[in-house]
């Protein structure tokens, strides 16, 4: 079956790509330890290439958007104009985990870093993201690939809102740049991939990704600096993030099984943050 684990034959080493013996203890090649990943490398490597990276998102964020819903409760406002209409309570948002200056700083919550990027404010806010992502994400997967596109969302989300919520507790108010006491949604990670494609595009010399990708994130940031309630610190650092996680990457190289394993990693970390602070909201909120 497809999902079992190897016990016999050949696997191709998670680093460099060589066949080697399920039962090996190096690589002839790059001298990697356990290449076979106890059989567990043809897994990964299955994982690497199908899991889709856009469904899981918009299936995610959708998810915990429905859940903040229920648990605002009364406190849910479903009248109102624009980005206000259908929106979850701050304690709701803080019990799923809301990031920024107040539960970061005050209430010592450091690790709403990774989860906030799942979380969202109204639906409008959420509709426009995953149009971006939906937008933005296959292609992301396909040049950089999908389990390095979803280390970069996840990574360049917890850099955005690690500055927008240290500008929010250090710095003073500048015009058009808003730290945040209280912040979350998907744009910071959105931006990150744009500046993955960015850093991709410039290093391919593929002028239409490069050109593209820019003129999408200052069109989006430019978007920002006029719109009330817009984070962004959180889209300068989610951009700045993924474009020097693109860098570390190397996204010309192919992507490797260590890249599969790593993602799902952050995607563990990040729901663990998630129940962590739903559990830590109920004394603190309930």
């Amino acid at each position: 079956m497809a999902f079992q684990r190897r016990t016999s034959g050949s696997v191709v080493c998670p680093s460099c790509g060589s066949l080697v013996g399920v039962k090996d203890d190096k690589c002839y090649m790059c001298g990697r330890s356990n290449p076979s990943l106890w059989g567990f490398a043809p897994l990964l490597r299955q994982l690497g290439s199908d899991l889709g990276f856009v469904p899981l998102v918009i299936g995610a964020s959708t998810l915990l958007y429905a859940f903040t819903l229920l648990a605002s409760g009364s406190e849910m406002q479903i009248v109102g104009g624009g980005f206000n209409f259908l929106s979850p309570s701050g304690t709701a948002l803080l019990r799923f985990g809301a990031s920024g200056a107040y539960p970061v700083f005050s209430l010592g919550s450091w690790w709403t870093l990774l989860s906030a990027s799942w979380l969202h404010g109204s639906l409008l806010h959420i509709l426009f993201n995953m149009m971006w992502v939906r937008d933005i994400g296959p292609a992301t997967a396909d040049v950089i690939g999908p389990a390095r596109t979803i280390i970069i969302y996840v990574v360049s989300g917890a850099c955005g809102f690690l500055l927008s919520s240290v500008a929010g507790e250090y710095l003073p108010a500048i015009p058009f740049l808003r730290g945040a006491s209280l912040t979350v949604g998907a744009s910071a990670s959105i931006f990150g991939l744009l500046g993955a494609l960015v850093h991709y595009g410039r290093m391919s010399g593929s002028s239409l990704i490069h050109g593209q990708a820019k003129q999408w994130a200052l069109m989006l940031f430019l978007f920002g600096l006029f719109m009330p309630g817009i984070d962004n610190f959180a889209h300068a650092g989610g951009f700045i993030g993924g474009y020097a996680m693109s860098s570390f990457f190397k996204p010309l190289t192919r992507e490797r099984g260590d890249h599969a394993l790593i993602a799902l990693a952050c995607l563990l970390l990040t729901f663990i943050s998630i129940v962590l602070s739903f559990i830590r909201g109920l004394p603190l909120y309930g």
